[in-house]
């Protein structure tokens, strides 16, 4: 796996050298992903995690709680309000700079999630796609980057994301695809080409992939919870729904000359801890 290292002066000014822009970007025309080393401020992002383990046991005691084709993750939003917004985070301009590169004019977020891999948990997800590809059977160009930062030192220790490099090229499903894993038949016929594999990130750091790779929870047997944020940057002509939950309060803190961010905007208070719904679940029980 690719990991591109800003140097100091790239961090300062937040603009990669063309040498180091192409890196990424090929990675993930290539691999299907990248990982971008250091790029974000660690203790903005242990602020949103402090939040969002508090929110854990809400999360669970819900009757509907949101887990992800197992028990073992759930789908969990990071609180989207202050004072847990950051230009780091979500308009971190070093991350723009290479979805833009891939995704052209016109790009715009319109996806503020997370996952919880839960602790001492033994499942782990069918191995599937996010979406599929524009046209069945066809490899198309890129056209949703998922931006993931995790929130803690993230290694196959604590339920690591596992990862297919190259899956991304394989024309099976397209985005409209109900059922989103991959068949077994397929995985067993892929492993010795594209060996899965667990990266090692660490907080800081964000994994930029392709919508379309093939990927999976993994279970975390660590005493802790591994929360991770997700984002998606869509190019423009994709439609996309309203988008997340953020203050209307917070509407300028969202201007960036390249990254739009569409939202649903509200008046009063949050609670983000009853959004999301399960996935895939029912018949895992």
């Amino acid at each position: 796996m690719t990991c591109v290292k800003p140097t100091p002066e790239e961090l300062h000014t937040g603009v990669f050298s063309p040498v180091t822009l192409q890196a990424a970007r090929n990675a993930i025309l290539d691999d299907g992903m990248v990982v971008l080393e250091a790029v974000a401020d660690v203790q903005h992002l242990a602020l949103i995690r402090e939040q969002m383990l508090a929110d854990v046991d809400k999360v669970l005691s819900r009757g509907d709680t949101p887990f992800n084709f197992v028990k073992a993750n759930i789908q969990q939003d990071p609180p989207p309000f202050p004072p847990f917004l950051f230009k780091d985070v979500l308009l971190n301009d070093l991350i723009i700079q290479v979805t833009h590169s891939i995704l052209g004019d016109g790009l715009y977020n319109a996806f503020y999630s997370g996952n919880t891999a839960l602790a001492a948990s033994g499942q782990r997800q069918p191995t599937h796609f996010d979406m599929g590809h524009l046209w069945p059977g066809l490899y198309g160009p890129p056209y949703c980057l998922v931006v993931n930062f995790p929130l803690v030192d993230m290694d196959a220790g604590n339920g690591a994301i596992e990862l297919w490099p190259g899956t991304h090229k394989i024309p099976f499903g397209d985005w409209r695809s109900a059922d989103i894993k991959i068949p077994e038949a397929m995985l067993e016929e892929q492993r010795p080409i594209s060996k899965p594999f667990q990266p090692s990130v660490k907080l800081g750091s964000a994994l930029i992939r392709d919508i379309r790779l093939w990927h999976g929870g993994m279970p975390n047997p660590s005493p802790n919870h591994r929360p991770m944020i997700a984002m998606i940057h869509y190019a423009a002509f994709f439609p996309c729904g309203p988008g997340p939950e953020f203050p209307a309060s917070c509407k300028s803190f969202f201007e960036h000359p390249v990254l739009e961010t569409r939202a649903h905007w509200v008046e009063g208070d949050i609670d983000h801890t009853q959004h999301n719904t399960a996935f895939d679940y029912a018949e895992r029980g």
